[in-house]
């Protein structure tokens, strides 16, 4: 089966070449997993009940909302207040003026004048009195009510208004309504009857003090507006909460408890596209998320479209795992749902790409995983579960180390492991809640059950995805490296002379490489196979050539290029057919890019009496594509010719450096790569450090000298 698999993703590996079609193609897949995946969980629940039935369990609102209808009900109610009044003391002191006026009036009437012989009548009294009142008080006080007061002596009359004002005064300063109008006027004449004045004159004072008692104690209209207003206000609005028993187990369904249901959305009452609208706007902006981060992924020897396909792969089945763990919940275990093996997808894209999208997805799978675990709370996304799921696939992330070593798998998934027992005992410590010691027991025993499966998938199936796509990973690259490889072994024994350069040009290699932020581990590698095709024919090159005799001087000079030049191909056809990967493959066959076999160039130019073309004598390519090839090159010709030099010195190895990498640069070795002149001007740095440490000056030993000295 896996085989077959491998065959197919091989085979039909070059559709991903395509271009935006594909790439767009893969991300829409990507959406529609994740909506697919999903959209059970967000689905409202619905409930077959009818009115007036009993409820068989508890039913829960699984959302937050207004009850509208009980809202206005209750606005309606606190709006029913009583009228708001407002005392106005300019009123009674306005009766007091106008019975001032009055008295003072009877007493000006009443007062003798001058030079006037005859007193006056009570009818001129009372036109004259009239006169000096106001027009409303004349028009209110009749003159059966005057006329006691003006047929009354002046010290009766100061009797009368002291008692008359005294009365007034002290009911108007209570507040006098409308509705108490009466009573106050009632009591006024109460107690001015028990006066000893002559029974007209008490009628009198009673009448005009019953006259004078008006309202002062009034309904304000915008006052009462207010007050309502701030009634309604303060009337909070009837929420359904999320979580909040609607029906309770045995209760009966009346009316008011189906609207609640119909509310919260609960009844099958017709479709409602917002859940599934709010999961595509969901899915949107994951897909966006990945969309940035995706497209920092730079590949030579995959096109980006590629490495998305292999992303998806590994989203899709992430969230399958998490989609299948989540059925665990129907299980009837505490704390079953954390068994979930949380840091499998973010493990594996950092042993297949890098740690940066490898954090990217961890928030991602938090994500998804809190709506795929929404089963046993009511609302949309299980804020619990995505904190362990980020905290796990966080953690998978920091163990796997910078080096990605596959043996590192298992040790991570153990550390994993511990980091999801501390962030379950992190969120029961949280909860408060009151756990037996057979639970919390459950509770961990999954928690660490999650990292070891995590690790055991990951360890099954990066073989899956670095043979089937090709990837050159970095674990794939250490166990490359390991002198037990057939291949080393073989360029070990048969050219020892060119294992040995390998090795000094892979030293050269990586620390270049690790100077400029390409892979150094790739070009180390790279550099202990790039000479392997130098095994079919060991003994034509110089360095296997051990007490004997070059066989180049025997043959001419375009058998010897055709020797020297094959091995670039031979090497990488012996590379495929170890299937070796490509990142290698390409290391060895480009190393030399298309630069001129000089030595036997002119050596042929010298033999032959007619000119050769350049082309005749140059390696067939391609030009290095990658930097780690680049510097291969660079690191393989340098390596030689200081090799070659006599009595090495930092001068003339710096020299020799600058002018190899001047000559590559001129004949357009790197054309085809993104290397800038200054990362060129870094590896000749880098290099120079890395030779002038191996070619230090040494001192003599005294049995050295003292050889020197006798010879």
């Amino acid at each position: 089966m896996f085989t077959k698999i491998k065959s197919f993703l091989k085979h039909n590996l070059r559709l991903l070449e395509g271009g935006h079609i594909t790439k767009w193609s893969l991300y829409a897949f990507a959406a529609i997993v994740m909506y697919v995946t999903m959209l059970s969980n967000v689905m409202p629940e619905s409930l077959n009940i009818s009115l007036y039935s009993r409820a068989n369990h508890d039913i829960a609102s699984p959302i937050t909302i207004e009850n509208k209808k009980a809202t206005e009900e209750a606005r309606s109610k606190a709006a029913q207040i009583e009228g708001k009044y407002v005392y106005r003391d300019e009123v009674l002191q306005g009766q007091v003026d106008n019975l001032n006026d009055l008295f003072s009036g009877v007493e000006e009437v009443k007062k003798p004048e001058e030079n006037q012989n005859d007193s006056k009548t009570i009818e001129e009294q009372l036109n004259e009195l009239r006169t000096l009142l106001s027009t409303s008080m004349a028009e209110d006080i009749s003159d059966e009510t005057l006329k006691p007061f003006l047929e009354a002596e002046l010290t009766q009359i100061s009797l009368i208004k002291e008692l008359t004002l005294s009365e007034v005064m002290e009911v108007m300063t209570d507040k006098v309504s409308i509705d108490n109008l009466e009573q106050a006027q009632s009591d006024v004449e109460t107690r001015l009857s028990l006066t000893s004045l002559p029974k007209d004159q008490k009628q009198a004072m009673i009448t005009v003090a019953q006259q004078a008692i008006v309202p002062n104690y009034f309904l304000d209209p915008e006052l009462t507006e207010q007050s309502r207003q701030e009634a309604i206000e303060s009337v909070q609005p009837v929420m359904i909460r999320e979580g909040q028993i609607i029906v309770e187990e045995g209760m009966i369904i009346n009316r008011e408890v189906m609207d609640n249901l119909r509310l919260a959305g609960l009844l099958d009452d017709g479709f409602d596209p917002i859940p599934y609208i709010g999961l595509a706007l969901l899915v949107l902006l994951l897909s966006g998320y990945l969309y940035y981060f995706v497209q920092d992924i730079e590949d030579r020897v995959r096109t980006k479209n590629t490495n998305l396909f292999i992303i998806v792969l590994v989203f899709f089945s992430t969230l399958l795992v998490l989609k299948l763990s989540s059925l665990l919940g129907t299980i009837e275990l505490p704390g079953i749902a954390y068994i979930v093996p949380a840091a499998l997808g973010s493990m594996l894209i950092k042993m297949l790409f890098n740690e940066q999208i490898a954090i990217a997805s961890s928030l991602l799978f938090a994500v998804c995983a809190g709506v795929f675990f929404n089963g046993e709370i009511t609302g949309p996304m299980n804020a619990s579960l995505s904190f362990y799921v980020l905290m796990s696939s966080l953690s998978g992330v920091f163990f796997l180390g910078r080096r990605n070593l596959r043996s590192n798998i298992l040790k991570a998934g153990l550390l994993v492991s511990l980091i999801n027992m501390l962030s379950v005992a992190v969120l029961l410590m949280l909860k408060n809640g009151q756990y037996g010691g057979g639970e919390i027991g459950y509770h961990m025993i999954f928690a660490f059950l999650s990292g070891f499966l995590s690790s055991v998938l990951t360890l099954g199936l990066m073989p899956f995805f670095e043979a089937g796509f090709r990837i050159v990973s970095t674990t794939r690259l250490i166990e490359l490296s390991s002198p037990n490889h057939p291949l080393l072994r073989k360029i070990l024994v048969e050219t020892p002379g060119t294992y040995h350069h390998s090795v000094m040009v892979a030293n050269l290699s990586e620390a270049a490489c690790e100077a400029i932020d390409a892979n150094g581990l790739l070009a180390r590698v790279g550099a202990y196979y790039h000479d392997i095709g130098k095994t079919k024919r060991p003994h034509f090159f110089i360095e296997n050539q051990m007490n004997m005799e070059n066989p180049h001087d025997k043959i001419a000079p375009q058998l010897s290029k055709t020797i020297i030049i094959s091995h670039a191909t031979d090497g990488a056809d012996l590379l495929r057919k170890y299937r070796l990967p490509k990142e290698i493959v390409d290391i060895a066959e480009q190393h030399h890019g298309t630069s001129l076999l000089k030595y036997f160039y002119y050596k042929a130019l010298e033999q032959l009496d007619h000119g050769i073309p350049e082309t005749d004598f140059r390696y067939p390519g391609p030009k290095a594509q990658t930097k780690e090839a680049a510097v291969v090159g660079i690191a393989d010709c340098i390596e030689a010719a200081v090799r070659s030099m006599q009595k090495p010195s930092p001068d003339k190895i710096e020299t020799l450096v600058k002018k190899i990498i001047t000559e590559r640069l001129e004949d357009g070795q790197f054309d085809e790569c993104d290397l800038s002149l200054r990362e060129l001007d870094i590896v000749a740095k880098t290099i120079l450090e890395t030779l002038n440490g191996i070619f230090h000056s040494r001192i003599e030993y005294p049995t050295e000298l003292k050889k020197k000295v006798t010879s």
